[in-house]
């Protein structure tokens, strides 16, 4: 009798978990194990995070990292005051030249046939990479383009990485630590983005966490002037959420953490095709056609982001580390334009924008107003007179008017001719996010484990803030 394909996902998952709940979300060496077929993997992204420079281009096997056939490193025309143009040129011609020189010299090595013979100290060096590999298509196995593989080092950017983090990891390690879940995985974002803000991947993925715009709908505000991806801290709710249902779902993090990059029903499918949670055997075994190289990889990037994090110094040296994040939070009661939101809060346009990533920046320069029911970041101290300072502010001055908050753009239409199409977006009250408004998910439906306090409008408040309500007396 066949077994049906979800019964057998759900025996090796219920397999899995074992331990108590209690048990299974204390943070150890347990959570995170190293699987013995992954340790070469995860060598080689401690490598890549800490030693090799973003001018230095390694070539090696995809699908076994301890071959590393050549390194390109273009240090020097940095050194030398090469232009950034002049050196990206530069490294976008010899990365394609170079991958091409090692498939020549892997296909001149399977045509030996196995004689060793007069082999220089480069064709040497990478015969001895296979030794252990009996086949004799090895060689020519390597040689597909497929095989050869660059990766760019992430050294600088790793450690810029860091030194941001500081800025908000405490209230990161709080937000997951109050959800049960270990404090390591606030160390995501170094894989995800390198702790950059700004990160938008060219396939639309925002934030320190990389949401798409789908997955983060789930979690945060995402529409006209918001998009609470760019907030490192509401996003990191978000992926607390996201990364628990993981869990839930997959039953070790292992498995959770690499759903984050493969999805949670691809790691499903992984786990039935393969008849194992064992993360470290997924990964040589299972050929999903989507489960590629940034899949594979993913929790061995994370094992060694935790570790070269965790010694900072002795890769980077002394960095200088951001400030700890510091504010108060004012729920706004009506929409409010950018400018007259930072005069409330006793502050620059400018400042107020650093405070509320998540606002569009044309918000806070005259464009678009801060919708109503938005838990603005405003300076420690400044929220007690928030909704005073409005208050002095006539009624019809308080908000950008309808005509002057949209952002207009060209369309064709048929035949050639064009037309201009504004969008609105001004006074929008906010709308409520698939937990609030029991949109299909498998997080949206279930009960918060925090006080519902801690929750407004999606926000994450901070130790000893305030957060205030702006309402002023003829609002």
């Amino acid at each position: 009798m066949r077994v049906p394909r979800r019964a057998v996902i759900a025996a090796l998952i219920t397999a899995s978990l074992g331990l108590s709940h209690a048990a299974r979300v204390q943070a150890s060496a347990a959570d995170f194990p190293q699987p013995p077929s992954l340790r070469v993997a995860v060598n080689f992204w401690k490598n890549i995070f800490g030693k090799y420079s973003e001018h230095q281009i390694v070539i090696h096997d995809a699908e076994h990292l301890g071959r590393v056939y050549s390194v390109l490193d273009y240090r020097d025309l940095v050194a030398r005051g090469e232009s950034a143009i002049t050196v990206e040129q530069v490294e976008r011609a010899g990365m394609p030249a170079e991958k091409e020189r090692i498939h020549d010299l892997l296909v001149g090595l399977d045509a030996r046939a196995g004689n060793d013979a007069g082999l220089t100290d480069e064709e040497r060096r990478i015969w001895n990479m296979f030794a252990k590999n009996p086949s004799p298509g090895k060689f020519a196995a390597a040689a597909d383009p497929s095989r050869i593989h660059s990766q760019r080092g992430l050294r600088e950017r790793f450690a810029e990485g860091i030194r941001v983090s500081r800025r908000y990891l405490l209230e990161m390690e709080e937000i997951f630590r109050s959800e049960g879940l270990p404090v390591e995985l606030t160390r995501l974002p170094l894989v995800e983005s390198c702790f950059d803000i700004e990160a938008y991947s060219k396939v639309g993925a925002a934030g320190i966490w990389q949401f798409m715009r789908s997955t983060g709908r789930s979690y945060m505000q995402i529409g006209g002037v918001l998009d609470e991806r760019r907030d490192p801290l509401r996003a990191t709710r978000g992926a607390a959420e996201h990364l628990q249902a993981n869990f839930e779902a997959l039953g070790s993090w292992p498995l959770a953490i690499t759903a984050y990059n493969h999805g949670r029903a691809g790691m499903m499918r992984a786990v039935s095709d393969t008849g194992t949670t064992d993360l470290g055997a997924i990964v040589h075994r299972y050929h999903g056609p989507l489960f590629g190289f940034a899949s594979r990889n993913f929790y061995a990037e994370f094992l060694a982001a935790v570790a070269v994090e965790g010694a900072a110094e002795q890769y980077f040296g002394r960095l200088d580390f951001d400030a700890p994040f510091r504010g108060d939070e004012v729920r706004l009661q009506q929409a409010l334009a950018g400018k007259v939101a930072a005069s409330c809060a006793a502050t620059s346009p400018a400042e107020l924008a650093l405070l509320n990533p998540a606002v569009d920046s044309t918000v806070f320069r005259g464009r678009g107003n801060i919708p109503r029911g938005y838990v603005l970041r405003v300076p420690p101290g400044a929220a007690g007179q928030f909704a005073q300072r409005l208050a002095q502010i006539a009624a019809d001055a308080r908000a950008v008017p309808e005509a002057h908050t949209g952002s207009t753009r060209v369309v064709k239409r048929s035949g050639g001719t064009t037309k201009r199409v504004t969008r609105t977006a001004s006074a929008k009250r906010l709308k409520p996010t698939a937990k609030r408004s029991g949109a299909s998910h498998s997080k949206a439906h279930r009960p918060s484990r925090r006080h519902a306090t801690s929750r407004i409008a999606g926000s994450v408040p901070l130790p000893n803030s305030r957060v205030a309500v702006a309402s002023p007396p003829d609002a």
